[in-house]
């Protein structure tokens, strides 16, 4: 059985025209710009998981709802389980790197964790997040470089960089293999 990953923009296209609403009304209400929804609802773009918790609040649903997982989580007492096969997965534009969304969708905004894997060559790079953010990478394999506001470094299996993610920011892998590791953000 093939693993799909959640569609998530058709998901918040359906959703917003469920509502009648307007790609505009709904950047309005989320504080998402009108051009990143368009890119996001034609998978041009990939949110990262306070984008899509923030689309969630204004769209009133639940994060699990928007990716279909709605009977994935059960509570056994005081814990709370998530399904391998429910756990929401994101991909780079270009496809090289996948990133399994670990952290409650509760904790978005205030600190979120993934599981990265990265293609030979694959770089995830982002953008600017919110000022005082910082990430805390850890690899599992040699072959990472990290780079934040012009600063490079290169990991080792078990190393992990701390650095600030409020400047662009990248995690590439220059190995000849997929290389893994734990990525943490961090809100200030």
């Amino acid at each position: 059985m093939s693993k799909k990953t959640p569609r998530i923009g058709p998901a918040i296209q359906k959703q917003r025209k469920q509502r009648k609403l307007t790609l505009e009304q709904l950047s309005l209400q989320s504080g998402v710009s009108k051009s990143m929804l368009s890119q996001i609802e034609r998978g041009e773009a990939n949110p990262t998981f306070a984008v899509v918790w923030s689309l969630t609040q204004a769209l009133e649903i639940e994060f699990s709802d928007l990716i279909g997982a709605s009977a994935s989580t059960t509570a056994h007492d005081q814990i709370e389980v998530t399904s391998a096969s429910h756990t929401p997965e994101i991909r780079s534009a270009d496809g090289s790197c996948r990133l399994k969304i670990l952290s409650s969708p509760r904790l978005a905004g205030q600190s979120e964790w993934y599981q990265v894997e990265i293609e030979p060559g694959g770089r995830l790079e982002s953008e600017p997040h919110t000022l005082g953010t910082f990430e805390h990478f850890t690899a599992m394999a040699d072959g990472v470089e990290v780079t934040s506001a012009g600063s490079s470094v290169r990991l080792k299996a078990g190393e992990t960089a701390r650095y600030p993610a409020d400047v662009n920011h990248s995690i590439a892998n220059i190995s000849g293999a997929v290389v893994q590791g734990f990525l943490v953000v961090l809100y200030k």
